[in-house]
């Protein structure tokens, strides 16, 4: 599970809006100069907010500007990454390698994978929107423990 601290910044009654932290690694990390998330920080600044859901817990317990513990579990994260990063890539290569089969033209090959490249890109928001209420892929709550629900005997 891949924690992180967030700020609450909304409480709703099905979730809170949680306002993440940039953690200070990025100054010291070897990668900096070639990493996609130092620049993304950089221009777009060190916040970003994700919905967590509240699995039955009660939001009157919550407050706006409590920092709370959320967590992702990593195959999200690995999956997730593979499925944006490889999409869009195999869709270009199949877009210039189909333009190249068919026309034989180099400027034609370039059109094919941008057209690939885009063509990725449209799937991966697509599956974004299909998923993006899915349970298994929202971040979780780490502070405290799961409601426990007990059976009348």
């Amino acid at each position: 599970m891949i924690t992180e601290t967030g700020r609450i910044v909304a409480v709703e009654q099905d979730g809170l809006w949680v306002e993440t932290i940039q953690r200070s690694t990025c100054g010291s990390c070897a990668a900096q100069k070639g990493c996609g998330q130092s620049l993304m920080s950089r221009l777009m600044g060190h916040t970003s907010y994700l919905w967590v859901l509240l699995e039955g817990r009660d939001a009157s317990n919550y407050h706006l500007g409590e920092e709370i513990q959320i967590g992702v579990p990593e195959t999200v994260v690995v999956r997730g990454s593979l499925f944006v990063y490889l999409v869009p890539l195999l869709a270009m290569i199949l877009g210039a390698g189909l333009a190249q089969q068919w026309w034989a033209s180099d400027g034609l090959s370039a059109l094919g994978a941008l057209v690939g490249l885009i063509a990725g890109g449209v799937v991966v928001r697509w599956r974004a929107h299909q998923t993006r209420h899915d349970r298994r892929l929202q971040p979780v709550l780490l502070d405290e423990c799961q409601p426990v629900t007990v059976l009348p005997s």
